[in-house]
């Protein structure tokens, strides 16, 4: 049955329930919008990381960078570092943000640094970043510049950047400085009973015994799933079958020497029985310990933790520092927009944090969400589209994380081992076209709203050693190029001597640029 979308209220905080009132607040300032918040409800509180489509939601609602940086202890980030993915000690490699720069030859239209692996197969898989991304070595060696004079190539500040940022800090500031000003009514306390009828969710009963009642239910209750999961009881797809995380634990460490830690990336380290997460907020580092409780116990793996800590980090008491508990569910409700309810963030669904994906699909999912309200009335056609374009939005992801896992021949442990022999779901994989960098070929899919093939998969692909090139494209090459065979050696080579001074000069002018510390010291933090 239609209905109306006038009266809205969000239950719940944290960072998905204030982005969802700062947003619809933006976009729709005659609705009347009610956020609910329990106060004895703790947020999970460690969505401290980006991706660079969050500039986009900031720019929707008009969220100003420098009070956003200053308020929230944010840092900039230009990529994603993983560390011992392939195997043990394979060493690391980085998905960076941005645009590809390789060279467009009409006579060759072919990336040359693929075609450069199969000629010299020395060649380490780390190079490729250094090939393909002009601003490699600022992140290399934690420098920033604002590519003014264009010395990064096509690197784009304003494009190719996202943030590390407090994740409680950050929905205080949604909160009082944004959502309030702006007429989002808040009440702090406990939702007692939740009254369902066939239209969906008739009232809420708050603590009080305050009744309230509305056009719109937003679910931003977390893995709870107060509103959706309990109450409307809408089926749970567990993903657990390609992404067996489930738990993690996480605390936060102090600088010891900023102008070297604060590095413009997240690392996603592999250790015995999961991965560890490395986030350089401005005042001090968020890390955690993302496992399965398959392999270990979560006192075990606390301990692996501290050992981690105190062997790679440095930190002498490891004993003394303060974790958080985080028990996942991994996996996302069939629908989420059912009836008159909405599901945003954990309480629609989770992947696990690889890749930062958490905030990512609670700014994407209320962007499609707005593309609804903007009308009078919401009808079934309206949550069908929605339920269909987040769903496959989230597909992507659960596969895009899971190939972080499925190219790897890790053996070195019974976590590790599963891993490596899984039977990844071919409907849940990628065509070996999305494995390669956007050259115009791969349609856009409307149902991501991007193109996945000018997504970073060709990064983690070729970090993880998936090489699509061999003998028989080469040959392949040589004879659609009529003979260029003897030739294509010295035709690649001068190709790659120029990218390789392009390297080198980059690499001087990024030593000469400011470290990533003292450039957002300079432009945001003074003394602090």
């Amino acid at each position: 049955m239609p209905y109306r979308t006038k009266d809205i209220v969000i239950v719940g905080g944290g960072s998905a329930g204030w982005m969802t009132a700062a947003t619809i607040v933006s976009l729709f300032p005659d609705k009347n919008i009610t956020l609910i918040e329990s106060p004895s409800i703790p947020t999970v509180g460690v969505g401290e990381s980006t991706l660079g489509q969050f500039r986009k939601w900031m720019a929707t609602i008009g969220l100003q960078e420098e009070e956003f940086i200053t308020e929230c202890d944010a840092s900039y980030k230009m990529s994603i570092k993983f560390t011992n993915f392939y195997s043990k000690d394979s060493g690391s490699f980085h998905y960076p943000f941005g645009e590809v720069s390789f060279d467009q030859n009409n006579q060759f239209p072919i990336n040359e640094w693929f075609a450069k692996k199969y000629l010299y197969p020395d060649t380490p898989v780390q190079d490729y970043v250094r090939h393909a991304y002009d601003q490699a070595p600022l992140i290399e060696h934690c420098r920033f510049d604002d590519n003014s004079n264009g010395d990064f190539g096509t690197f784009n500040p304003r494009r190719d950047v996202a943030y590390h940022f407090d994740a409680t800090k950050f929905a205080n500031w949604l909160r009082e400085k944004y959502s309030k000003p702006r007429g989002v009514n808040h009440i702090r306390l406990s939702v007692s009973k939740v009254n369902v009828n066939d239209d969906g969710i008739e009232s809420l009963v708050l603590e009080d015994g305050t009744e309230i009642k509305s056009d719109l239910y937003i679910d931003c209750t977390g893995f709870e799933s107060l509103l959706l999961g309990q109450s409307l009881k809408e089926p749970f797809t567990s993903y657990s079958d390609i992404l067996p995380n489930n738990r993690a634990w996480a605390t936060k460490i102090k600088y010891k020497d900023r102008d070297k830690e604060l590095e413009p990336f997240t690392e996603c380290t592999a250790i015995d029985n999961g991965w560890v997460w490395n986030i350089p907020c401005w005042s001090r580092i968020g890390t955690g310990y993302v496992y399965s409780d398959e392999f270990i116990s979560k006192e075990d793996a606390l301990d692996e933790f501290k050992e981690y800590l105190k062997t790679k980090k440095g930190i002498t008491s490891p004993d003394k520092l303060k974790y958080k508990d985080i028990e996942m569910r991994i996996g996302i409700h069939e629908r989420t927009w059912v009836k008159n309810v909405v599901a945003i963030g954990l309480s629609a669904g989770f992947i696990e944090p690889l890749e930062s994906n958490g905030l990512f699909t609670v700014h994407e999912f209320l962007l499609k969400l707005c593309k609804s309200l903007k009308y009078e009335y919401v009808n079934r056609l309206h949550t069908d589209l929605y339920n269909r374009n987040v769903r496959g939005m989230f597909d992507f992801l659960a596969s895009f994380i899971s190939t972080h896992y499925a190219l790897g021949v890790r053996t070195d442990t019974k976590y590790w081992n599963k891993l490596s022999s899984m039977h990844y779901d071919e409907e849940k994989l990628f065509p070996e076209a999305f494995m390669l960098p956007q050259l115009g070929s791969v349609e856009q899919d409307p149902n991501l709203g991007w193109n996945p093939g000018s997504s970073g998969l060709h990064c983690i692909c070729t970090g993880m050693n998936y090489i699509p090139t061999d003998k028989i494209s080469h040959d392949f090459w040589c004879f659609v190029y009529d003979g260029m065979g003897e030739a294509l050696p010295s035709y690649i080579q001068s190709i790659l001597q120029n990218k390789n001074q392009q390297y080198e000069y980059r690499t001087q002018r990024a030593l000469s640029s400011p470290t990533l510390n003292q450039y957002l010291k300079q432009k945001y933090y003074g003394n602090n």
